[in-house]
């Protein structure tokens, strides 16, 4: 008996090295082995579920969560990785129960209020979020962090100047610049980024590639994909793509539904496990994870479709895009693409508060004459809905001159 508790106590505390050295799957490994030789054990079930969260497996981090709050109801790594998990599969009612009993338990736990903070900002009860992160910055008033997520609620709650003032305490406080220059750009009159931060859009999407389809088209009532696809096939009649791009591309939506008049349709997107997702539909001859200037800028594929469905709200300044379609593309090609409107429609480019870019027609219209396209129909129409209310946008159907 003494010699399997020795055993797993060593797998214990090997596990908690690689942990700290960011091997997560030995380190699961090792607490796995550790349970076999002794169940139950409270501290090698957190750890564990510690490391599956990491490794992305929440499911199974609360299978172990629930042993362990079983064994010690008051346990408070427990009942905080037990709201980190439920925050992460979306359940952010669960995951609010779970850090309501952290907190009575440990009030001080300044990284508990900030996790509330977030999952109250998901259930869209921003008054009590931002209460939360003041509980939070109270216990430690110099992260950057905690300045950042203040600034996403207070821009929920439409307080812009108190939201700019946070973006530039995170920024002040060692945030990520770039980020929250972004950040500060949507809700003041900060210059306006020329594009997100790769960093960022790459992240929103790979959290964002299980549920993208259902939650964008069902809920968000996108259609910004079909529109484009619908009009294209209308206006091209007869004509067959030899090869077509699809910037952007995500999950594949628009892949599909040009297949029928393409020989081959290529893709190119930031993200990962959006990519995946296309993958999947065997609908793609070419899928590159890259960003779409850098692609079409040192790409030797010529294309006679290039097409870009709700893209260009990550991009503000789309003349390196227009200079890299023009340079893929013979004459005769066709660029077609869907964009929002700015909400002052004087301005080629505006970032919104929605952290999403608009350009104008007139933009539209001079980049098109400037790299050589001529506009063979430009239609005004709604992209999708925000908060229940619809987005405008246009779509925009360019021939290489």
């Amino acid at each position: 008996m003494n010699n399997s508790f020795e055993q797993a106590r060593n797998l214990f505390v090997q596990g908690i090295a690689d942990f700290e050295a960011g091997r997560f799957g030995v380190a699961e490994q090792n607490f796995q082995a550790s349970l076999v030789l002794l169940p139950g054990r409270v501290s090698t079930l957190t750890n564990l579920a510690a490391a599956q969260i990491i490794l992305a497996q929440p499911e199974a981090a609360l299978a172990a969560l629930d042993q362990a709050i079983a064994s010690e109801p008051d346990n408070r790594d427990a009942w905080w990785h037990r709201g980190v998990a439920l925050g992460t599969l979306g359940r952010h009612v669960e995951a609010l129960a779970a850090l309501d009993r952290l907190l009575g338990l440990a009030p001080d736990h300044f990284a508990g209020w900030l996790r509330q903070a977030q999952a109250l900002q998901q259930l869209d009860r921003h008054e009590q979020a931002l209460t939360s992160c003041d509980k939070a910055l109270a216990i430690t008033p110099d992260d950057a962090l905690a300045w950042g997520i203040r600034g996403h609620v207070l821009k929920d709650l439409r307080r812009f100047d108190e939201a700019a003032q946070a973006f530039r305490q995170a920024i002040a406080h060692g945030g990520d610049h770039e980020l929250n220059s972004y950040f500060l750009a949507s809700v003041s009159d900060q210059p306006t980024p020329p594009a997100s931060p790769a960093a960022y859009v790459r992240g929103l999407f790979d959290g964002y590639a299980e549920s993208f389809d259902a939650h964008l088209v069902g809920v968000l009532h996108y259609q910004a994909h079909t529109v484009l696809a619908r009009h294209l096939l209308s206006l091209a009649g007869n004509r067959r793509f030899a090869r077509v791009l699809d910037l952007g591309c995500g999950t594949g939506l628009c892949g599909p539904l040009v297949q029928a008049v393409a020989a081959q349709i290529d893709g190119v997107d930031l993200s990962p496990t959006m990519l995946d997702k296309a993958r999947a539909l065997q609908v793609y001859s070419l899928l590159a994870q890259q960003d779409v200037v850098a692609f079409l800028q040192a790409t030797q594929s010529r294309y006679d479709l290039v097409l870009a469905a709700d893209v260009f709200i990550y991009i503000g300044d789309l003349d390196a895009v227009f200079a890299g379609t023009a340079r893929v593309m013979d004459s005769g090609g066709v660029f077609c693409f869907s964009i929002e409107t700015p909400d002052d429609v004087g301005q080629d480019f505006a970032l919104k508060t929605s952290l999403r870019y608009g350009q104008s027609e007139t933009y539209a219209r001079a980049l098109a004459v400037r790299h050589g396209f001529d506009v063979v129909e430009l239609l005004h129409g709604t992209i999708r809905e925000d908060q229940r209310q619809p987005i405008p946008g246009l779509y925009v159907y360019l021939r290489r001159s």
